[in-house]
């Protein structure tokens, strides 16, 4: 047989890493793009809890609906914002399809808003015939005790 052209007839047991490194910036870059995307609704600065339960796993679905109130005067349905008149109908047009025991909204408040705007909210909610609201508050990191 003849010889060999342009190599060894030997076995190269070295791994060729620069196809991986290629495959490791390409996912690096999707997920640089793609994590800001999973942030849904309207950022506020939740209360914190030591023993709060753990997160619904319902809040993050796109079928739920979560009011967040950042300030006294904002209120918002996911990224939308309604007016406090406003939100009674919107809410009643959201729930008309879901079965009573699923009809739960959920309420971000931020620590600077007041009680009353809060209640005000609930108070809305309430006329919709819907009497489950829910809450939401971070659950504190650590071992930090409640304030007293």
């Amino acid at each position: 047989m003849g010889a060999s052209i342009g190599g060894t007839d030997e076995y190269n047991s070295e791994i060729n890493v620069t196809p991986m490194v290629d495959v490791m910036l390409v996912l690096l870059i999707i997920f640089m793009i793609v994590t800001p995307l999973l942030q849904s609704g309207v950022p506020v600065n939740l209360p914190k809890d030591l023993n709060a339960p753990t997160e619904d796993s319902e809040i993050t679905k796109d079928t739920s609906v979560v009011i967040t109130i950042p300030n006294n005067s904002d209120f918002y349905i996911g990224k939308d914002p309604f007016p406090l008149t406003a939100l009674g109908e919107k809410i009643k047009s959201m729930m008309k399809d879901k079965a009573p025991d699923k009809r739960i909204v959920y309420i971000k408040s931020g620590i600077d808003v007041d009680y009353g705007t809060v209640v005000q909210a609930i108070d809305i909610i309430r006329k919709q015939d819907i009497d489950k609201i829910g809450l939401v508050a971070d659950k504190k990191k650590g071992g930090e005790a409640p304030p007293a």
